[in-house]
């Protein structure tokens, strides 16, 4: 009885030492089984402009799966429109006084506030939203210390939709302006539901893709999937760069989901 209780004494206080149960206690100690305790990573806040739009709501499912506390700036109405777990901030994307005090400190500010379906009759429009809320999303960046700012832009140049373009274009100098390491993606069209017809231009795309004079455009100006879109921005989410601002063009977009 004695030897028996001092060998279970013994294995508990080795197995303690090892952190591990023992394979066998005969002649020796043998620590198999190791329990791998890993801390849960604190991983850093996302707050996300134009949460519950085309992107913003699958990307913040994505970013919520993978463990990111999110802040969603919703206006006034739409909190019910968000992902379970997100924290909804009411506020105005076009006044940077509304939610600057709610970003949380040393975030990653994910802007993806535009003008839905994109034509060249809403010059107007880009410039009154898309230009203003960029504007109102550095602005508010700088002042609640966001150590990384995600912005998508658009693919250029480009031959059409040059209203559209030049707005963005803009909105890119004010990234770069901040100061704020930035991560800039640059789609041409993100295909999904409710933005199916440029599937009918695949077959022409590939015909440009195989022209050794029409290649490179064909690939700057390529259709990207939604879930490839999603699968870019968590990789900008997860990945900031140290300094300066990364820029990331359809190609890169692509293979981001096969990653």
């Amino acid at each position: 009885m004695f030897e028996h209780d001092t060998a279970r004494i013994a294995r508990r206080f080795f197995e303690g030492i090892c952190n591990a149960p023992l394979l066998g206690f005969a002649g020796g100690i043998l620590c198999a089984r190791p329990r791998i305790i890993r801390e849960r990573q604190t991983l850093q806040p996302v707050f996300v402009t134009g949460s519950t739009g085309y992107i913003g709501r699958p990307l913040i499912v994505a970013l919520l799966e993978r463990g990111y506390p999110v802040c969603a700036l919703v206006r006034p109405g739409s909190e019910g429109k968000l992902p379970t777990r997100a924290v909804p901030i009411v506020g105005d994307a076009l006044d940077p006084s509304t939610f600057a005090s709610a970003i949380p400190a040393d975030a990653t500010l994910v802007h993806l506030i535009g003008t839905p379906h994109p034509a060249p009759a809403k010059a107007a429009e880009f410039r009154r939203v898309d230009l203003v809320s960029i504007g109102a999303a550095t602005s508010a960046s700088k002042r609640a210390g966001v150590r990384h700012l995600v912005y998508v832009s658009v693919a250029h140049p480009a031959p059409v939709m040059r209203a559209y373009i030049a707005a963005r274009r803009e909105g890119e100098a004010l990234v770069a302006a901040s100061g704020i390491p930035a991560t800039i993606l640059r789609p041409w069209y993100v295909l999904g539901p409710g933005h199916r017809w440029p599937y009918l231009l695949l077959p022409l795309y590939a015909m440009l893709r195989s022209l050794p004079s029409t290649r490179a455009g064909a690939e700057r100006l390529g259709l990207v999937t939604r879930p490839e879109m999603i699968a870019a921005l968590v990789r900008a989410v997860e990945s900031p760069p140290a300094a300066g601002v990364r820029l990331v063009e359809v190609p890169e977009i692509r293979r981001a989901a096969s990653r």
